[in-house]
């Protein structure tokens, strides 16, 4: 799939080069190969079902046309890109000894160290992936009226533009390293919310937040650390909303048995092999930790466009 990605092989296909010969020549494969390596590759493709074949014709999948091929607005590969960057896959060639250890073998704090610069790098990928998960999001606690957002740990910054957007009243902050702003600005400039959206730099355990909020933002960001570490932030996270005012929490939560749904569930291995105390938190987990930080109530809904769960917390 790396390769396929690189090589940009589903945006070919997806152009008209069909066959193996005319793949590897819009590629710029060797010719000393006959096309060879392009063969084999789709040909593996297509049992992985993301090709289709017909006699020595190559097309691509529903998912693939979608998902893989440059062209699309729901274009994938950026986010694959990331996931499959040799800085994060490294530790699980040796995840018998991040097992017996329970921290990986990233230095420092693995991905979550200082100002790590692989974060610019998730931005600028995870930005259409998340696009459709963000416009849920904002018909969900957007609302009306005056609104001052803090979106802690913006990356991209879509899902409190998504807010802006929806909400014409709504002020953004985003807080994240300086250099990841850089994307979360530049997106705000694009979506047109420019005006309307700040930047705040900095550690969300360090930077004083400002505020009264009304809303803050928590998207994808509390499975990186131990529960003691998220307890601190969202006590901080309380202290500085307005009276009835929400924290909006976005991650994969599991089930109670910490095995399901897959996709929620999976994601505490990922925590393992990239961070020093990070999981995935069930539901239970996320009531208890809102509830002892102050906040009055807390209501899950399902997503239909991301595989996490939203957690909406109550101030009185």
């Amino acid at each position: 799939m790396k390769a396929a990605i690189e090589l940009d092989l589903f945006t070919e296909i997806g152009k008209g080069s069909r066959t193996a010969e005319s793949i590897a020549s819009a590629i710029s494969a060797s010719p000393l190969n006959k096309a060879r390596g392009v063969r084999i590759l789709c040909d593996f493709l297509v049992m992985m079902g993301f090709l289709s074949k017909q006699d020595e014709e190559y097309s691509l999948t529903i998912d693939a046309s979608l998902f893989l091929d440059q062209r699309s607005p729901a274009y994938f590969g950026g986010a694959a890109r990331f996931i499959l960057d040799p800085q994060l896959m490294a530790p699980y060639h040796n995840l018998a000894e991040i097992v017996k250890t329970g921290r990986t073998t990233l230095p420092e704090q693995g991905t979550v160290s200082h100002d790590n610069p692989i974060w610019v790098e998730f931005a600028e990928a995870m930005a259409p992936m998340q696009f459709m998960a963000s416009q849920e999001i904002a018909g969900i606690v957007a609302g009306e009226g005056e609104s001052n957002v803090l979106d802690i740990a913006a990356g991209h910054g879509l899902f409190g533009i998504a807010i802006a957007q929806k909400n014409p009243l709504a002020q953004v902050t985003a807080l994240d390293w300086k250099n990841v702003l850089e994307v979360a600005t530049a997106n705000a400039r694009k979506l047109g919310v420019a005006d309307r959206h700040a930047s705040l730099p900095g550690s969300a355990f360090e930077v004083e937040f400002g505020g009264p909020y009304d809303m803050v933002l928590v998207t994808n960001f509390y499975h990186h650390f131990d529960m003691p570490t998220c307890e601190r932030l969202t006590r901080k996270i309380f202290a500085a909303l307005k009276p009835g005012g929400r924290c909006v929490t976005l991650d994969f939560v599991p089930n109670e048995d910490r095995v399901s749904p897959p996709a929620a569930a999976s994601f505490a291995m990922m925590m393992l092999g990239s961070t020093e105390s990070g999981d995935a938190y069930t539901l239970k987990e996320y009531e208890k930790m809102f509830a002892g930080a102050g906040f009055e109530s807390s209501t899950a809904h399902s997503l239909t466009k991301s595989p996490g769960t939203l957690i909406v917390s109550m101030k009185a």
